[in-house]
């Protein structure tokens, strides 16, 4: 065989591979996920943890800089020789596809959290409304243990670098009651791409080639302790975003600062919010009345940031990862973010806050 569809051809056999593998994820979750993986990330970690700046950016930025010197080169012969260079294109994507699955991707075929921690899949409009009515109650007495006034918004008063430090404790007191969300050798860093991450309505994403945990820093700060641990659950091996923000919100909530606990239970009772008003608008209304203006404006807050940044670029952006998703094992695409309520109100069903 001519070495040149040697490429193209083991992509076709990885896209089959992941069919057949989707099937085995009893398999997944022992050889790869608690075997192979564990050990990739944590060198790759160890590797680059330390460093103050994001790794992951700056390989992407010198790819994106070599494909566009690349294009142009070969703007002329693609006419005369668009054979070879589909071919040779092909190949580059086979071998990304590969590194992409190998080094993390792999996690999307694992078994599914709802297997793992028996958590049932399907709630009422009536568990949803209890568990809602109990995110509020505990949602306003943090706000008010903090500011001391129901009518003010919380302001974090950390930087960003003691975000990343104080997120390890959350995670350690979660890995007391499950080991497997146990987290080691942190690597959290600010994107060098926060600004287009920004106009494209992303709040953080995990380099999967690095395994660098990568948070848009110009993000409104009471959430970014909920998306930084939100990242660092796709970092031990979690590929659903149902399932990282289920993840987050816990890791978030067993932290001993309040400021941390207030970033998830802010953010999940949003969901929330948001599924009961598209089922139940009356009983949307009345919810938002007990909520504490505070929070309401935190909410306002964060709708102001995105707003300035809204243009065709993230609704592109979003449709593009909407497919995405959809091809890795989560049918719901952009979905998936708030089916984690799902997991919220059946987890919680028989617990205590």
């Amino acid at each position: 065989m001519n070495r040149k569809y040697i490429l193209p051809l083991f992509l076709l056999i990885q896209i089959i591979f992941l069919k057949v593998i989707a099937f085995f994820p009893e398999l997944v979750e022992k050889f790869y996920s608690n075997g192979i993986y564990a050990f990739i990330s944590k060198i790759s970690r160890t590797l680059l943890g330390r460093i103050p700046f994001s790794v992951g950016d700056i390989l992407y930025g010198i790819v994106i800089l070599c494909l566009l010197i690349r294009l142009w080169k070969t703007r002329k012969s693609w006419r005369t020789n668009w054979k070879d260079q589909v071919l040779k294109t092909v190949s580059v994507i086979s071998i990304t596809y590969f590194l992409f699955h190998f080094l993390w991707a792999l996690n999307y075929y694992r078994v599914p959290l709802f297997e793992k921690m028996s958590i049932q899949r399907e709630y009422t409009e009536a568990d949803l409304i209890a568990f809602t009515q109990k995110l509020i109650h505990k949602t306003n007495e943090i706000q008010l243990e903090i500011t001391k006034d129901k009518n003010t918004k919380i302001s974090v008063p950390y930087s960003q670098e003691t975000i990343f430090k104080m997120t390890q404790n959350g995670y350690n007191q979660l890995a007391k009651e499950y080991s497997f969300f146990k987290y080691e050798i942190p690597s959290q860093k600010k994107s060098l791409f926060s600004l287009p991450l920004t106009y494209m309505g992303f709040g953080g994403y995990l380099n999967p080639f690095t395994n660098e945990a990568q948070v848009n820093d110009k993000l409104p700060m009471y959430g970014f302790p909920n998306v930084i641990c939100h990242e660092m659950a796709h970092q031990i091996g979690y590929g659903s975003e149902s399932e990282c923000n289920f993840i987050g919100f816990l890791a978030c909530i067993k932290n001993d600062d309040l400021y941390f606990q207030y970033s998830a239970y802010s953010n999940a009772l949003r969901y929330c919010m948001n599924n009961i008003g598209m089922k139940n608008e009356a009983q949307f209304e009345r919810f938002k009345k007990q909520i504490h203006p505070g929070i309401l404006a935190n909410y306002e807050e964060s709708d102001a940031f995105w707003e300035q940044y809204d243009t065709f670029i993230d609704k592109s952006f979003h449709a593009f990862y909407d497919q995405f998703l959809k091809m890795n094992q989560q049918k719901d695409g952009l979905e998936s973010y708030s089916k984690y309520v799902d997991l919220l109100v059946n987890y919680y069903r028989n617990r205590v806050f």
